[in-house]
């Protein structure tokens, strides 16, 4: 696994590559650190903010390569990650005020929607990794997202809770609803969603990754966010699709920037598509073929 660190020398970026790095020994990662440096006379200031991530690194026992770039963030960081291939891009996203469109800052966002490999979004200050918030939209698309994210959960010994929400249902069918919202019943039908929430368990424990499936009914992200206060979570996962169509992408593209902006925690963005040689594909086909290891412990 390569996991690139990028770090530009905030207390943020400090905490993302010290959760980061909780996945990466876990996971025995080759890791890189990049910075970018914005403005001539700030080259020092960047080897400094590097060298301090690359100690972090060092208390995990990972050895990680410094990288300097000039020029603007988004696109050094693009252009790294097709040059290389990672399987993870770790960043820290600081709030920039207490609600609205620019409560975290636009780079992260851009950063998400433009590199290919999954994006780990550290917010606030996380030294542990022990239970795991995944959405699935209960599809097949959703499975490249489950394994990746079931791989980290059996590396660092954490569970697995699989989030499902049902669409708000007109009042008449109310008392029905609740009926079929019983997770029991729904698991156990023939029902498409129950066939899928099945398999994404069943793949989940295949790896000796403890899993629980929560249904929840109403708002995505309403009852994502009522889930992340009623338990305690250190990280939540969401995939995000491509897709040529502008006004999908929009949408699709507005609810993984809501679970950003208003999530406590950190957050994996995991891009669906189809399987390459390289990043996630490449990644998950490993998974797929290696034989079982026993769970990591903590570091």
């Amino acid at each position: 696994m390569k996991i690139l660190f990028c770090c530009d020398g905030s207390t943020q970026s400090d905490n993302a590559v010290r959760f980061g790095a909780l996945i990466a020994a876990a996971c025995q990662a080759e890791a890189s650190i990049l910075g970018i440096v914005e403005k001539v006379g700030r080259e020092d200031a960047v080897l400094k903010a590097l060298r301090r991530a690359q100690e972090i690194l060092k208390e995990y026992h990972l050895n990680a390569e410094l990288i300097t770039k000039a020029g603007r963030p988004v696109p050094e960081i693009v252009k790294r990650t097709q040059e290389a291939k990672y399987d993870l891009v770790v960043i820290g996203a600081a709030r920039k005020g207490a609600r609205g469109p620019l409560c975290m800052s636009a780079r992260a966002y851009k950063i998400i929607e433009a590199v290919e490999p999954p994006v780990l979004v550290v917010i606030g200050e996380r030294t542990a990794l022990r239970r795991i918030l995944l959405c699935t939209g209960g599809t097949e698309q959703a499975d490249a997202t489950v394994q990746f994210a079931g791989e980290i959960a059996r590396r660092v010994n954490a569970s697995v809770d699989l989030l499902h929400v049902l669409a708000e249902p007109p009042a008449m069918y109310v008392n029905l609803v609740k009926s079929e919202e019983d997770t029991s019943q729904i698991l156990q039908s023939n029902s498409k969603l129950g066939r899928s929430l099945r398999h994404q368990k069943a793949l989940l424990e295949k790896m000796g990754v403890p899993c629980e499936v929560r249904l929840q009914h109403g708002l995505i992200l309403d009852e994502l966010l009522q889930e992340l206060q009623r338990s305690e979570y250190d990280l939540v996962v969401s995939g995000s699709s491509p897709s040529h169509d502008r006004l999908r992408a929009y949408i699709m593209g507005n609810v993984t920037r809501e679970i950003v902006n208003r999530a406590e925690l950190p957050v994996l963005v995991v891009r669906g598509g189809p399987k390459s040689d390289h990043g996630l594909g490449g990644f998950i086909n490993h998974l797929l073929h290696r034989p079982p290891e026993p769970p990591a412990k903590n570091p």
